[in-house]
């Protein structure tokens, strides 16, 4: 019967495993629902934000500002260095989110180094720095202490010496390397171009190149457009930060939901077979015992 007593501390141990499981899934239901409103409080906001940059740059003006201006190549005199910034989550069993994010991550970083830049690496996130620390890698930034409730203020910590190293001609970009919430299920890896600032770009759906067709608008600008500029362009940079850092988030507890859910399928599955192996062990076992029950009587009798 030890085989039996082996299958039953098996199917105690596969049944705590599930209640673990099950109650990751329902925190991340939880949790996920409060990180999905901000995604969407978020976007009108930055939308609205890029139109009326779109609106306000000029050629003209476009020559005046630095986080507009688009930097030489390495090859005619321009920077040598570019910035990657990396949102990873600081916990696993989440799926495959963080290794898509690390080698989206990575085949940026080998791009631009193709290019002939080095690369600064920023890392947001327990799970993407520990890998290239583990790599190697020497991090200009590193925050673990932003978790899954982002702030403006965080964002702002984490654009404001990019912006002033780029206004000084030190970088060539800044890439944000996040995840892009669409859905629970869907949450694909991206990268976004936050530096140099692109006036115009198309909307969620657009054809890439294309402007959404929209309304044009007239505005009546106090003081004057290069003013409201100066005040914009770190503004869009900052928010551009804070939009990736919260989809990040909503993305982490939408892979982990959907991974705890497989993990306690999967384990009701396993359940499934441990207690009928050991059913089926521990009938054959009772009719072993009356089979050798009724030869002995017989036994005896003859």
């Amino acid at each position: 019967m030890a085989k039996g007593r082996q299958l039953k501390g098996r199917i105690r141990s596969v049944q705590n495993t599930r209640k673990i499981t099950r109650t990751m899934e329902l925190v991340s239901t939880s949790k996920l629902k409060r990180a999905q409103d901000r995604v969407i409080a978020a976007r009108p906001y930055a939308e609205a934000l890029r139109e009326v940059l779109a609106d306000l740059v000029t050629p003209e003006l476009a020559e005046r500002f630095p986080l507009l201006r688009r930097p030489a190549s390495p090859a005619k005199g321009g920077p040598t260095r570019a910035a990657v910034i990396l949102l990873t989550s600081n916990r696993g069993l989440a799926g495959a989110f963080n290794s898509n994010l690390i080698k989206e991550a990575r085949r940026r970083i080998e791009a631009l180094e193709s290019q002939g830049y080095a690369v600064d690496l920023h890392g947001v996130g327990k799970k993407g720095i520990g890998y290239f620390r583990y790599l190697g890698k020497k991090f200009s930034l590193e925050r673990m202490d932003v978790g899954d409730k982002p702030t403006a203020e965080h964002a702002a910590e984490i654009a404001e010496p990019l912006i002033e190293a780029y206004s000084k001609g030190e970088l060539a970009s800044v890439d944000l390397v996040h995840a892009q919430f669409i859905s629970a299920l869907t949450t694909p890896p991206v990268t976004t171009r936050i530096l140099p600032v692109e006036a115009v770009q198309p909307k969620d759906g657009a054809a890439s190149g294309q402007e959404a067709a929209r309304p044009a608008r007239d505005y009546l600008l106090a003081p004057s457009a290069e003013a409201i500029l100066e005040q914009l362009l770190p503004l869009y940079v900052r928010n551009a930060v804070y939009r990736g850092l919260v989809e990040t988030a909503a993305a982490e507890h939408g892979a982990r939901r959907t991974a705890m859910k497989n993990a306690t399928d999967n384990a009701g599955e396993i359940l499934e077979v441990l207690k009928r192996t050991y059913n089926r062990q521990r009938q054959a076992s009772i009719t072993q015992e009356i089979a050798e029950i009724v030869g002995g009587a017989a036994a005896l009798q003859g």
